[in-house]
């Protein structure tokens, strides 16, 4: 069941909640090309430098189980909004952080918010858009991402190089303000999902989710998705400049033509999804993106272009699967546990980027000339999750869709 909305209150609505993923999305992403900033400012290494991405991850995981057992009790937007002002908070606090404990406190809190903001922002784009038109309006919410690289991280990297570290925390927490405002006003309210009915127990609608097999199917699909991507993508920054010779200064340019190109490619591959087949695009894109996996995690010393080429196309293509993919698993929900189901989502989507981020951070380290060793064995154990993932795709049932 969905709510219908006239097409210019769906066009602000998807562009309210692309401005929601932009924050958060952006908020996450920083860590990772600030590596080699927060290594020298901390002296941390590559273990310890994980653990600030990955606490952000458990984190959210943690909140998405919470927020399972009551995301479905009470009204979309207002969830959203006060969930979206203590992430600001949180990420404030980030930039006001003394050392690296406090640092992986903050960050631990701003994954608490940042993870259930992002279980609301699928569920509610499940709730008012129909399945014919679902993987297009989840490219426009991913084009947050494209806009995150474009304009986001370089600029946050600008204010790190110029003004510290603590600047881009800064910078987002007042992005987040602003949208909240937004959000006020063109967010409609999300009241169909709420019951007379009342739940035998705080976990009713939990349990209800996990016992349908088909839930259980997307869960672990989600979970092969995020682990095949983030067994790679927290150290592109850190191998960037120590091992392919990249200046820190023209990293920017690398996210710049990064998310350049996504923001073209994710409206493209959402039409393409919508009118050919989720299942099917995804599976084509994510067979595709083993090309760029490997190359990236295995070449050497190359010239910028070259490495835009190699980082680009990884980008555009690891991103673009998540498009057709966020379709067909909002599409796996009961409407009526679509929030519960989401939370989930985003507990296994988080655990699964915790994990994938960790264990890699122990398969890779920097040897005696500063040098990324290990990071092949990283794209290996990204490949193999994506296989895995492209096979057990077929096996996930969509509701919605027509027969």
């Amino acid at each position: 069941m969905t709510t219908e909305l006239a097409p210019r209150t769906e066009r602000f609505f998807l562009l309210t909640l692309a401005g929601v993923q932009f924050s958060h999305i952006l908020d996450f992403m920083i860590m990772m090309p600030l590596g080699p900033i927060l290594m020298a400012a901390f002296g941390i290494g590559t273990h310890e430098f994980g653990l600030l991405v990955a606490s952000y991850s458990f984190s959210a995981a943690i909140s998405g189980v919470l927020a399972a057992t009551f995301v479905d009790l009470f009204e979309r937007k207002r969830m959203l909004l006060v969930c979206f002002a203590l992430f600001a908070l949180a990420t404030l606090a980030c930039a006001l952080a003394p050392g690296f404990s406090m640092l992986l406190l903050a960050r631990g809190l701003a994954g608490v918010f940042g993870g259930i903001m992002g279980a609301l922002v699928q569920t509610m784009v499940g709730d008012v858009i129909p399945f014919s038109r679902r993987a297009r309006a989840s490219g426009l919410i991913a084009s947050a991402f494209s806009l995150s690289t474009i304009a986001g991280v370089p600029l946050s990297l600008w204010l790190a190089n110029h003004f510290g570290w603590q600047m881009p925390f800064i910078l987002i927490a007042a992005t987040s303000v602003l949208f909240i405002v937004v959000g006020l006003r063109f967010l409609p309210e999300l009241r169909h999902h709420l019951s007379e009915e009342k739940r035998a127990h705080l976990l009713s609608a939990t349990f209800s989710v996990l016992g349908e097999a088909n839930h259980r199917h997307a869960l672990l699909f989600s979970a092969l998705l995020v682990f095949s991507g983030f067994t790679v993508i927290p150290y592109i920054t850190v191998y960037a400049v120590n091992n392919v010779g990249i200046d820190p200064h023209d990293i920017p340019f690398v996210y710049l033509a990064g998310g350049f190109a996504t923001f073209i490619s994710a409206r493209l591959i959402g039409h393409w999804a919508d009118r050919h087949g989720k299942v099917e695009a995804y599976r084509w894109v994510a067979l595709i993106t083993i090309v760029p996996l490997l190359v990236l995690t295995h070449v050497g010393r190359l010239p910028l272009w070259g490495w835009l080429i190699c980082s680009t196309s990884f980008f555009v293509l690891i991103s673009g699967r998540m498009i057709p993919a966020m379709a067909v698993i909002t599409s796996a929900a009961q409407p009526k546990l679509r929030g519960t189901f989401m939370s989930l989502n985003g507990t296994v989507q988080s655990l699964a980027m915790g994990l994938a981020t960790t264990l890699a951070g122990y398969m890779i380290a920097l040897d005696a000339d500063g040098h990324v060793v290990g990071y092949p064995f990283a794209g290996y154990l990204a490949v193999g999750a994506n296989l895995v993932a492209i096979w057990y795709v077929g096996r996930i049932v969509m509701h919605g869709q027509k027969v």
